[in-house]
């Protein structure tokens, strides 16, 4: 037992290499099917610590610029690494689960005939890879002499693995963070059925081709004389990678050319995450905030875009703050979109806080007015709330806020009305849950704005991950987007998902403090964009692998092993 660990962490090292900064797109097809491998012939609990350990392993080795968050408990960075540690933790039970799951469809239990003792041709069919002792452990349905078992049992194995990915999107406020399909952004071919299965269509077909490739791997160790013994278990995956490839290649290539276009300018600032808690640094930050812009500004835009917690005070209620603001907008007669903290006051007990405070971005006309703001919704744990404090104060010594963030109440429009140009904008990690940026993409929406702070993680991973994650956006929604960020990564794509320009300094990275001047192309004036598949739909291929995993669940349960009839 104690040699598969060795080999679990491997393959979860592999799968985390399938993500930026390494990036390595194709051993996400390789390394969900290596998990499963780990576990072959385990018992129920073993194949669980088993995917346990490949997870943890995963997700400790892809998550670690949480360790670059600059927050120290008494000079120790006690905070950083038990939020690690958490995470990882918590996540790592996914993958312990699927593995669990998959190991439990098994040959010798699901097969329809006489037992292994009792029918000694099925040994022999299945030999070298198993011996009578192996099936009464209830080897996965992988090893079944039966095609259609095989096939059934990869392609259950990549719905459940969709099920628990739409699962970590939803529970605790959910953490859609490096979805298995993320890691092929680059075949802007391939991730266009994001268009009608949203991003768990891609994650499905890499999972169902891992679990072939290993198919066919024990395939052809069964039948080694056989050198063709490999295609029957890779040609459905293949055929349908293939389809999917060409569907996508001509959904790229007849794209409509853009007969307009809307200018964007977006700020920069690189402002290390230290020096946004400083208070006494507010005014220097701000000032150059302000000096960058006016530099932007000597060329011509349409919009000025600030990136999240870029504004150190609350722009409705800090009078300096909101004549800078108001004044370069009005002066240059520029539209502005802003992040900053707002707060609303209310009535209650005298014990309790006087206000309700929002991770708010704000509108601001040429004229110098505030036309709209736009409260986040999905909050960060432990970033902007803290779960539980009431009940254990104690939890707030391992996070450097002090207070908590509520939630703003849905979407809202940014109608650039002179321009006849709408926007949506989502805060922070908004970006990478695909229901809730379904709900931003309206009838009359030109593009997406994205205003993030990855500040947090200095210089790591974290900035790419989130940028891929944030792409599959536009691919679901048919809607450009822009991102606008602290310290990376300030980006547009377009609506195929490509990732079109890229901010970067002198130094050549994404991380320095400048701005960028994009075009964005929109449909022409009158022109309504037709809506995608998905979002007319939204997660119906995911609910479906939901319904398909629950099943598979239930067929699990111990009543059936209680129930079970032996063969005669």
């Amino acid at each position: 037992m104690r040699s598969r660990f060795p080999l679990a962490v491997i393959a979860g090292l592999l799968l985390a290499a399938s993500f930026p900064n390494i990036g390595i797109a194709g051993l996400a097809w390789i390394a969900p099917g290596l998990i499963v491998a780990c576990a072959l012939g385990k018992t129920g609990g073993e194949s669980f610590r088993i995917g346990y350990v490949a997870g943890l392993a995963h997700y400790l080795a892809s998550l670690y610029w949480l360790l670059l968050i600059p927050y120290r408990w008494h000079g120790i960075p006690l905070g950083p690494a038990a939020g690690w540690l958490a995470l990882g933790a918590y996540l790592a039970l996914y993958p312990a689960l699927w593995v669990w799951m998959l190991c439990g469809l098994s040959y010798a239990s699901s097969e329809v005939g006489p037992t292994p003792a009792a029918a000694p041709h099925k040994e022999e069919a299945i030999s070298p890879v198993l011996t009578p002792a192996d099936e009464k452990l209830g080897w996965p349905a992988v090893v079944s002499p039966r095609w259609t078992r095989r096939t059934l049992w990869a392609l259950s194995g990549a719905a459940l693995w969709v099920a628990l990915e739409m699962v970590v999107a939803r529970l605790f406020t959910g953490f859609p963070w490096n979805l298995l399909g993320a890691s092929q952004f680059r075949l802007t071919p391939l991730i266009q059925i994001a268009s009608v299965t949203g991003i768990y269509g891609v994650s499905f077909l890499a999972v169902w081709f891992s679990l072939a490739l290993l198919s066919a791997a024990l395939t052809v160790l069964r039948r080694p004389a056989t050198r063709s013994a490999w295609v029957g278990e890779m040609l459905l995956p293949m055929l349908a990678v293939a389809v999917v490839f060409n569907l996508g290649m001509r959904h790229v290539r007849h794209a409509k050319p853009a007969t307009r276009t809307f200018r964007i300018t977006c700020v920069q600032p690189s402002i290390p995450q230290t020096l946004i808690w400083d208070e006494s640094k507010d005014e220097e930050r701000f000032r150059e905030l302000l000096r960058l812009s006016e530099l932007a500004l000597t060329n011509q835009t349409d919009l000025l875009v600030w990136p999240e917690a870029s504004v150190p005070k609350m722009l409705r209620y800090d009078k300096p703050t909101f004549d800078a603001v108001t004044n370069l907008a009005g002066s240059h007669h520029v539209w502005m979109i802003v992040g900053s903290d707002d707060a609303e006051p209310r009535a209650g007990p005298t014990n309790t806080p006087a206000a309700d405070f929002y991770n708010s971005s704000f509108l601001v006309s040429p004229e110098g007015r505030l036309v709209k703001s736009y409260r986040k919704r999905a909050l960060v744990v432990f970033g902007e709330y803290i779960p539980l404090v009431r009940w254990l104060p104690f939890v707030k010594w391992f996070t450097p806020i002090e207070g908590g963030f509520t939630p703003g109440r849905g979407p809202v429009a940014f109608r650039l009305t002179n321009l006849q140009v709408t926007t949506s904008v989502l805060i922070c990690f908004e970006d990478i849950f695909p229901h809730l940026a379904r709900d931003y993409a309206q009838e009359d929406t030109d593009f997406l704005i994205n205003l993030t702070n990855n500040g947090w993680f200095g210089e790591g991973a974290a900035q790419w991950q989130h940028a891929i994650s944030a792409l599959f956006r536009t691919v679901e929604n048919g809607l450009p987007l822009v991102r606008s960020a602290n310290n990376g990564l300030t980006c547009w794509i377009d609506a195929r998902g490509s990732l079109r320009e890229i901010w970067r300094d002198s130094r050549g990275t994404i991380y320095g403090p400048g701005f960028m001047n994009l075009e964005v192309p929109l449909l022409p004036l009158g022109q309504t964009r037709s809506p995608t598949f998905y979002h007319q739909h939204g997660d119906w291929f995911g609910w479906t692998c939901v319904a398909i995993a629950v099943w598979m669940l239930l067929r699990r349960m111990p009543w059936r092993r209680v129930n079970r009839r032996p063969v005669e």
